[in-house]
């Protein structure tokens, strides 16, 4: 984790703590967003990447299925979710957890008529996720952008997606339904 905050940080975090999604329209949602992510790409500091993962947590909690979807349907912002769900993915691992595990697991989002794909190694006690597709999965995974978010930051029942199969599973089904088992999943401010 990030041991000192900048400025920027700061204020990401407390306009995303002031901010009412519920208010917003799906394409005012994205537009937020869009704006953070300009706002960082042009180098003043605060960018969606700046937001504490409890601050993402607490937006996508608040957002509607439609705001979610907007990311989902945004090139641009899909991406930068996807990558800031993996990068954190790290963090959150529990290596006491997934004692003894080795483990590759490919992941496909449904992005047009193809598919954005990431690639999760946890072995000898570190966990790995990126864009870097060249080991052989044990198990490929298929999930909507706008689910994997939800799930990423405790916002859905992980084992009710596999249950309605809005997570469907090629290769090996164990070592899918175990994978949020080995992390820290955060959860929404305020929920039990």
């Amino acid at each position: 984790m990030r041991a000192a905050h900048s400025p920027g940080e700061h204020a990401v975090n407390g306009f995303a703590r002031t901010l009412e999604v519920g208010k917003l329209t799906p394409e005012q949602f994205v537009q937020v967003l869009e704006t953070l992510h300009m706002l960082g790409t042009a180098g003043a500091g605060i960018d969606i990447g700046s937001l504490t993962t409890q601050s993402l947590v607490d937006v996508v909690a608040a957002a509607s299925r439609e705001q979610l979807k907007g990311i989902a349907d945004h090139d641009e912002l899909r991406a930068v979710f996807l990558d800031e769900i993996f990068r954190r993915m790290s963090e959150h691992f529990r290596p006491d957890r997934a004692r003894h595990v080795d483990v590759v697991v490919s992941w496909r989002f449904p992005a047009g008529d193809d598919f954005d794909r990431y690639q999760t190694v946890i072995e000898d006690g570190l966990c790995v996720s990126s864009t870097d597709l060249t080991r052989t999965p044990d198990t490929t995974i298929t999930v909507a952008v706008e689910d994997f978010i939800r799930m990423a930051t405790g916002n859905a029942a992980v084992a009710a997606m596999f249950v309605t199969g809005k997570v469907k599973v090629k290769g090996e089904y164990a070592p899918a339904v175990r994978l949020s088992g080995y992390f820290d999943i955060p959860k929404p401010t305020g929920a039990d």
